[in-house]
């Protein structure tokens, strides 16, 4: 399987997200895209990172830039968790890991001295030609979504500065 590259086009594949959408990493072109993956839904840490999204989400739209959590829940869990707490972003389900395997999040971890293999708490930024321009490994949530905003604006600034627009 085709692994996601920092400057390299992701390939693309299929699955299903909330409200009953298909996702497929295709049709991201043409925008910017905020890909983060988190290990479990309605968890301490996983709900915080998907709150700080969710309460920065007009920030994002400014920005052209659309946001989709990923996780190995189920669809179920998914919509429960989205409903919840009213996330104005997609969930995408994938439990037979395939995004997780194209990103490269799936980790060995240890609880309570268990090894285990879990989700590595990342987020991928894409360009509107699909093409993976930021990773984040290893992300502590405080912040996080701040430093997600910030480095779009500064990806973004140079094209509009091309384009003859200021920013």
């Amino acid at each position: 399987m085709k692994k996601a590259v920092v400057g390299k086009a992701v390939p693309d594949t299929k699955l299903q997200a909330t409200t009953g959408k298909t996702f497929r990493l295709q049709d991201l072109k043409g925008k910017f895209a905020v890909l983060y993956f988190y290990p479990r839904d309605d968890t301490p840490g996983c709900t915080l990172e998907g709150q700080d999204f969710r309460d920065r989400a007009g920030e994002f739209k400014k920005l052209k830039t659309a946001v989709y959590g990923v996780s190995r829940d189920s669809l179920t869990s998914h919509e429960k968790f989205k409903a919840k707490f009213k996330f104005p972003f997609e969930l995408i389900s994938d439990a037979d890991e395939t995004l997780c395997k194209i990103f490269d999040v799936i980790r060995e971890k240890s609880l309570y001295g268990k090894k285990y293999l879990g989700v590595d708490r990342s987020t991928f930024i894409l360009d509107p030609d699909g093409v993976v321009c930021r990773e984040f490994r290893g992300v502590k949530v405080k912040g996080h979504v701040d430093e997600v905003l910030e480095e779009i604006r500064k990806l973004q600034k140079p094209a509009s500065k091309r384009q003859g627009r200021s920013g």
